[in-house]
This record gives C-alpha cells, sequence and structure tokens, in this order.
C-alpha cells in the first residue's frame, strides 16, 4: 500500500520581516497566454472579409490624402459653370467696376508691342445689385480670368444676373458659357 504523505520544505526563519509591495494600477501590458478566437472568427469567410473590409479602408485612405486638391480657380470655374447652366435669371444694375491700369513691366515680347485698344478699359471686379423677394442682394465677381468676355461693357444698362434659389447670395453676371453683361457692341435705341 502506498501510503501518501505531505512534503513539506523547511524555511529558515530570518530576523527581518519580508517586504511586501503592492502593486496599484498597474495593467498588464502584454501577457504571454494567447487569447483564443472564437470558432467564428477563424472561418476563412470572416477572415476573407476581414481582409477585404482592411485594404478597402486603405484603399480609401490612400486615395484621400494622395488625391490632387482642386485650386481656387478649378473651384470658382466649377461655381460658375453650375450657375450659368442651372441659376435662375433676374435683373441687376452695375454699381461699380474696378479697373486697374495694365502695365507692360518692361516686357519686349510680340504681344507687348501690338497696339492695345486703351480707349475702353477691362473691368477686373464687377460690383452690381439685384432684388429677390424684397430682398436687395449687392455682389462683386473677379473677372480677371474673363477678360475677353467683359472688354468693353456697358454699365449704364441693365444686366442679368444668375442666382442659385437655394442660396439666393451666390450669383454671377458673367460666365465662360453665358453672359448676362450688355457690350459696347450692342447699340441703345434712340428714339427718333
Amino acid at each position: 500500500m502506498l501510503r501518501r504523505g505531505k512534503v513539506t520544505q523547511a524555511v529558515p526563519l530570518s530576523a527581518e520581516s519580508p517586504v511586501i509591495e503592492y502593486a496599484f494600477a498597474q495593467v498588464t501590458v502584454f501577457s504571454l497566454t494567447s487569447i483564443p478566437l472564437s470558432f467564428s472568427l477563424r472561418s476563412p469567410r470572416v477572415i476573407t472579409a476581414i481582409s477585404v473590409g482592411v485594404v478597402a479602408v486603405g484603399g480609401v485612405l490612400a486615395y484621400v490624402f494622395t488625391r490632387r486638391k482642386p485650386t481656387a480657380e478649378e473651384i470658382e470655374r466649377e461655381r460658375r459653370e453650375l450657375l450659368a447652366r442651372s441659376g435662375r435669371i433676374t435683373d441687376g444694375t452695375i454699381m461699380d467696376t474696378m479697373i486697374t491700369e495694365a502695365r507692360n513691366g518692361g516686357r519686349h515680347d510680340a504681344e507687348a508691342s501690338l497696339p492695345a485698344d486703351t480707349s475702353i478699359p477691362t473691368p477686373q471686379i464687377i460690383v452690381y445689385n439685384y432684388r429677390i423677394a424684397g430682398v436687395t442682394y449687392e455682389c462683386a465677381q473677379d473677372v480677371t480670368s474673363l477678360a475677353e468676355y467683359v472688354h468693353g461693357i456697358r454699365t449704364d444698362l441693365p444686366v442679368q444676373v444668375r442666382y442659385l434659389p437655394q442660396n439666393p447670395a451666390n450669383s454671377i453676371v458673367v460666365a465662360e458659357s453665358w453672359s448676362g453683361l450688355r457690350l459696347n457692341s450692342s447699340t441703345p435705341y434712340h428714339g427718333d
């Protein structure tokens, strides 16, 4: 018969009491014990779906951070195209045109040698107003990139203004594909 017994080890007693250190607010950073995945996460379909999701999110993030941002001129051109295509038309009045003199700056190329028509100045900014539903809007449009469309405008005649019905303050008087301005080529009616 086997006899069960206890095995004890003799620990020498020391004169000093053992120091007990307490660890408060310590969090396990790395554990060597593995966390078992549930059986549903080990499925090849789930692993494939997670992989596709991670790749899709990575692709979207790469696109967002590496795509070319539109310039201010491209944004303004898109706004003018939207208003010219789908804006409503109302009557307006030109309040002011801001004209600055074009200076040659010492250039000696073929364009500088051509005589410029200085009798009719080209504005850079057109300030205009219009009235919608009892509200008067006063706006300005920078037309420096549209110089060929605004050369020789008449400020003594009414103009047509295109605006967005959702935001009536968003308006234009000239775009690449539409113009509400009266040019010098249009002669006013003179009654006899």
